[in-house]
């Protein structure tokens, strides 16, 4: 299906390039016209560690809205990525009313784990492409400080019993990350080598100011545990990087997931955040109409299955699967935002598929900024775009593990070169 799928492109377009196809710009291209964050806060001590999920909604509403220059009336549908909370649907709803947009702008929640915030820029995208709205707002919020663990007891026996894959859907995600470190052979160096890597990127960048574009202000109110007494405070910059980290420092770390393994730790997993990104698409035509700025072309996404028990490889079998549909390779792309859930898949995925180290994640990941569950979609979304900005690159590939055994993958095309 994929092959065909590149034949008939090249047929119509003329081009033996499907590189050259995907760059293509037409009148019915879903575009990016906003793609904007907050700065990532430490969940539970952080700046955001006193603001509500809803809270954290109505401020990243508030800032798209100002920021796009839009009138609200025509924003048709709001799909807002969240993990931690079943009752996101009613809190996206509410706020998108608060932030001004009219009662006849919708709104729905999507979970699919880390992949959410990307599932809602594919589900806004998706409508617009079938003719259903023609523009959208996608987001990813996550308060992690908030949120709790989602398995409050074990699945039913039928399930537990049913096969082993369906069994292995209770593992916690760290004694997955140690099944992979296990069964492909990736020690505890090797991983701990590759997240000192990741702070210094993301030290690098946020010293030379490469987030600033990509970051909105955003006012808290934060509590201090010990007077009660309450502060409010702008948050400006991205709060999990940490100056000076090395191998030496990351190696004296205690494991974290025993007795599953030994090779995962708090300084090579990805951090525990709050944060919130927001994605504005329509098609090319509508976007020239109403004078919007062209960020960029959404060009497609997809995901994949995986055992479960090794769920963090996801993104070597979700970005094979989604450039094989444009007839691409790995060599086509520019940049590459893979989502650090743990060193151990990192540093598979980036082996298995051959992605040069200098084109992944080249600010750091979320080892080193953080991750929070349903915003990593999006957030990797809008730094990816910022970075392809910055170095006149074109081509974003994104993707993400995701937990119970999936993956998925997104495909951008910067247009402000």
């Amino acid at each position: 299906m994929a092959e065909r799928l590149s034949s008939v492109l090249r047929q119509v377009t003329g081009s033996s390039k499907p590189i050259d196809v995907i760059q293509q710009q037409n009148p019915d291209d879903i575009v990016v016209t906003l793609a904007i964050r907050t700065p990532l806060a430490k969940g539970k001590k952080g700046g955001f560690k006193d603001t509500l999920l809803d809270g954290l909604m109505l401020k990243m509403l508030e800032q798209a809205l100002r920021k796009s220059n839009l009138d609200p009336q025509l924003v048709e549908d709001v799909c807002v990525g969240n993990v931690s909370d079943a009752k996101a649907a009613y809190y996206s709803r509410a706020a998108v009313l608060a932030a001004g947009f009219p009662p006849t702008t919708a709104a729905s929640s999507v979970n699919r784990f880390c992949s959410s915030g990307l599932k809602a820029i594919q589900d806004i995208a998706n409508q617009i492409s079938a003719g259903s709205i023609d523009i959208g707002l996608a987001m990813g919020v996550e308060s992690m400080t908030q949120g709790g663990d989602r398995l409050e007891r074990p699945f039913v026996d039928d399930i537990l019993n049913a096969n082993q894959h369906a069994a292995d859907c209770m593992q916690p995600m760290g004694q997955t990350s140690e099944n992979v470190g296990k069964d492909f052979d990736i020690t505890r160096e090797v991983q701990d080598r590759y997240a000192a890597e990741s702070y210094r990127r993301a030290e690098v960048a946020q010293k030379a100011g490469y987030f600033d574009d990509e970051i909105v202000p955003i006012k808290a109110t934060i509590k201090d545990p010990k007077t009660g007494e309450t502060k409010e405070v702008t948050l400006t910059k991205d709060e999990g990087p940490r100056y000076g980290t090395t191998y030496e420092s990351l190696s004296k770390i205690k494991p974290a997931f025993l007795p599953h393994g030994d090779r995962s730790h708090a300084g090579n997993s990805s951090q525990v955040t709050d944060g919130a990104a927001a994605v504005l698409l329509m098609k090319r035509s509508k976007a020239i109409e109403l004078g919007q700025p062209i960020m960029a072309k959404f060009v497609g996404a997809t995901v994949a299955g995986l055992a479960p028990r090794i769920m963090g490889i996801g993104p070597s079998i979700a970005i094979p699967k989604l450039l094989g549909k444009y007839g691409l390779t790995i060599d086509d792309i520019d940049v590459v935002e893979l989502n650090e859930a743990f060193a151990s898949m990192a540093v598979y995925c980036k082996d298995k598929l051959n992605i040069p180290w200098e084109k992944m994640n080249p600010r750091g990941g979320a080892i080193a900024l953080g991750h929070p569950l349903g915003c990593t979609g999006a957030r990797q979304v809008v730094t990816g775009l910022s970075e392809c900005r910055r170095t006149k690159k074109k081509v974003l590939l994104t993707s993400m593990c995701i937990g119970t055994g999936q993956g998925m993958a997104g495909l951008f095309i910067n247009e402000q070169l």
